[in-house]
This record gives C-alpha cells, structure tokens and sequence, in this order.
C-alpha cells in the first residue's frame, strides 16, 4: 500500500485554494453508523487527522476560479452554472444506491458503491458535457474510509477485512439520494471538511 505523507502539496495547488467536485453527501444515519464502525474496526492502519464528511464523488471539477481559467486544472463558476442548467433541465429523479463490499486501492480503504440503474454514469455524462473531468480514471463509485499512514502489505489489510464481523462484510443495504451536491474542498487541508457551495434536490425543480 502507497502511504500519504502529512503535508503541504505546493507542486498540486500551485497557491490554490478551493477544489471543487460534484459529490454526494451520505446524510443517511444507519449508512453514517455502519461507515463509522468500520473505520474505527481498520483505525491503525488510517491516517489521522480526518475531518472529511463520508460521500460518493461524482465528478472532479477543479480549482475553483471565479472568472477564467489560468490552469488546465482550473474551473470557473460560469461552468458550474452551466453543469447545473444542464442537470436542471434533465431532471434527474431521486435514487437508491447499494453499500457493497469493502475494498482497496493502493492508498486508500474503502466501500463499493452498487449503481444497478448506472445513474452515476448517466450524471457524469452531463457533467462532463460542460468541461473535461481533472485526472479522470475508470470511474469507479465509492465511499473512502481513510487514507493509509504507512507502507503496509495488500495481505495484511485483507486479513483485516476478513477478520470483521460477519455482519459488517455481508451488510449490503439500499440509501436514497434526494439531492446532488456542488462543494469543494481546501487544498492546503489534507483530509480537510467538505464545503457545500449549493444543492441540486432532485426530481423538485421549484427548489433548485
């Protein structure tokens, strides 16, 4: 596993401050309760402080600029408006998404998230009508439970996902999702808080 080091990263922010994402907050309280359980089950291996709110992102938009882009990783307000005339205008019902499997990637825990309608995909796709997804991989939807704080082997990590309570491997339960959420988040801040910019509620266009 690929560790994170606590520190500033200049070479990515370039003095930036806010990176802005679409995302989705996971507000649901058996969905919060069961997240928790599992991070405090895999906390040795976490790094800490985290102070980041559990979600799904949707899509990666980048450095929140007002007026133009200087950077290829910047985006501007104006390109938000315009994503979210767009989802407007499809208006895109509420949902239910699936908690899966936990999992890893080279420097992350995590949850799976199950799309069986392929939603998420639907939504990206109007997203990134407006500008180019920053550092877009296979998406793959997701809750991250944590960052990991040193170089620890792939089979230990698995014997601790095997070791958790049968309950908590085979939890696989259903939330909805009402409202998809525009916010960003400080650069200088590893693992620092998610701040809503503004809600698009779903299937109710007098509220958007």
């Amino acid at each position: 596993m690929v560790p994170t080091s606590i520190r500033d990263y200049p070479e990515w922010h370039l003095g930036r401050q806010n990176y802005a994402l679409w995302y989705l907050e996971i507000n649901n309280q058996k969905t919060v309760d069961y997240l928790d359980a599992l991070r405090a089950h895999f906390s040795e291996f976490l790094l800490e402080p985290n102070s980041r709110q559990y979600h799904i992102t949707l899509f990666i938009c980048g450095f929140l600029d007002h007026e133009t882009r200087v950077y290829s990783d910047d985006f501007s307000l104006s390109e938000f408006e315009q994503q979210r005339e767009i989802l407007k205008k499809e208006d895109f019902a509420p949902f239910h998404l699936k908690i899966g499997s936990i999992d890893s990637f080279s420097s992350a825990l995590f949850v799976e998230i199950g799309d069986t309608e392929n939603i998420l995909f639907q939504i990206r796709q109007k997203l990134g009508l407006v500008s180019n997804e920053i550092a877009a991989l296979d998406y793959c939807p997701h809750i991250t439970l944590g960052l990991y704080k040193t170089d620890y082997s792939s089979d230990l990590i698995l014997r601790k996902i095997s070791e958790l309570p049968v309950q908590y491997k085979q939890a696989e339960f259903d939330f909805k999702v009402e409202h998809l959420t525009f916010g960003y988040y400080q650069a200088q801040t590893l693992q620092g808080k998610l701040y809503p910019y503004q809600h698009l509620f779903l299937g109710d266009p007098c509220c958007n």
